[in-house]
C-alpha cells in the first residue's frame, strides 16, 4: 500500500488528462497538495476542480506550454509562491507524431527535442536545489515502454524518451546522497487518448476496424487487456512514497508484462 504523502507538494505537468491526470489524482489521494499544468486553460482548471472535490487537497492550475523555457519557469515560480517548496516532480509531456524514420526532417526532430527532452531537463533543474536543501525529494519522468522495446512507427518518441531515461539515470547518481530519488515510469498500452489515437492511425493504415486491431493487440499483453490510467497513477504514487526510498535510477514498466526484454 502506498505510504502517506501528507504535507508534501507535487508538481505534475501535462496533467489535465491521461497519464498526467491519473498521476495527479493518485498523489492527491496519497495526501499531496498539487500544482498541475496544461496548455489548455479550460481543461486544466476543470481537472483541478475535479481533483479538489474528489480528494479535498489544494490544487493549483497553471497554463503552460512545456516546450517554452519561460513557461516552465512560470510553473516553477507559481509552485514556490503557493507552497514554498516542491517535494515531488512528475515530468510528463505529450507524445510526438508517429511516422517512419525518413518521414521527419530537422524541424520535426528539433520539435521533438524541445517538447520531450528539454522540459524534463528544465523541470528537474528547477526543483533539485530545493530538494537538496530539504534533504528529500522524488523526481519521476513519464516515458514509454518504447525505451525498452522500440515501437516501429514512433521513431521520435523512441529516441527522445530514451534520452530522458539516460538523463534520469545520470541525475539519480548525482542526487542520491541528498535523499532524492529519480526514476522513470514507462507505460505500455494504457487506455488514454494518446493510445486511442495511435491505435486509430494503425487501424487506418492497415484498413482494419479499430475494435479488431485493439482486440489483437490485447492478446499480446500477458494480462490480456489494456491498462487503466488509475493503475498507472498508483505506480507513480508508490515511487513517490517514503517506502520507495531505496529505488532510484530505475525504469518501472507499467505494461501488463508486454515488454519482452529482460531489463
Amino acid at each position: 500500500m502506498t505510504q502517506s504523502l501528507a504535507g508534501k507538494v507535487a508538481l505534475v505537468t501535462a496533467a489535465s488528462r491521461g497519464l498526467g491526470r491519473a498521476s495527479a489524482e493518485a498523489l492527491a489521494r496519497a495526501g499531496c497538495d498539487l500544482v498541475i499544468c496544461s496548455r489548455d486553460r479550460a481543461s486544466v482548471d476543470r481537472a483541478a476542480e475535479e481533483i479538489r472535490r474528489a480528494t479535498g487537497r489544494a490544487v493549483l492550475s497553471v497554463v503552460a506550454d512545456l516546450s517554452d523555457a519561460e513557461a516552465i519557469q512560470k510553473v516553477l515560480d507559481a509552485a514556490m509562491v503557493a507552497h514554498g517548496h516542491v517535494d515531488v516532480l512528475v515530468s510528463n509531456t505529450g507524445g510526438p507524431q508517429p511516422g517512419p524514420f525518413m518521414g521527419f526532417d530537422d524541424t520535426a526532430w528539433q520539435g521533438a527535442f524541445d517538447a520531450l527532452l528539454m522540459p524534463a531537463v528544465r523541470l528537474a533543474r528547477g526543483v533539485v536545489p530545493g530538494m537538496q536543501a530539504q534533504g528529500w525529494g522524488r523526481i519521476l519522468f513519464i516515458t514509454s515502454s518504447a525505451v525498452k522495446q522500440p515501437i516501429p512507427a514512433l521513431v521520435l518518441s523512441n529516441s527522445l524518451r530514451a534520452a530522458v531515461t539516460a538523463m534520469a539515470k545520470t541525475l539519480a547518481g548525482h542526487v542520491a546522497k541528498d535523499g532524492i530519488t529519480v526514476n522513470c515510469v514507462a507505460p505500455g498500452r494504457i487506455l488514454t487518448d494518446r493510445v486511442r489515437f495511435l491505435d486509430g492511425e494503425a487501424a487506418k493504415a492497415s484498413g482494419r476496424p479499430l475494435e479488431d486491431l485493439q482486440a489483437e493487440l490485447a492478446t499480446r499483453i500477458p494480462v490480456g487487456r489494456y491498462g487503466e490510467p488509475r493503475e498507472f497513477g498508483e505506480a507513480v504514487a508508490f515511487l513517490a512514497s517514503p517506502g520507495a526510498a531505496y529505488i532510484t535510477g530505475s525504469t518501472l514498466a507499467v505494461d501488463g508484462g508486454a515488454i519482452g526484454s529482460l531489463l
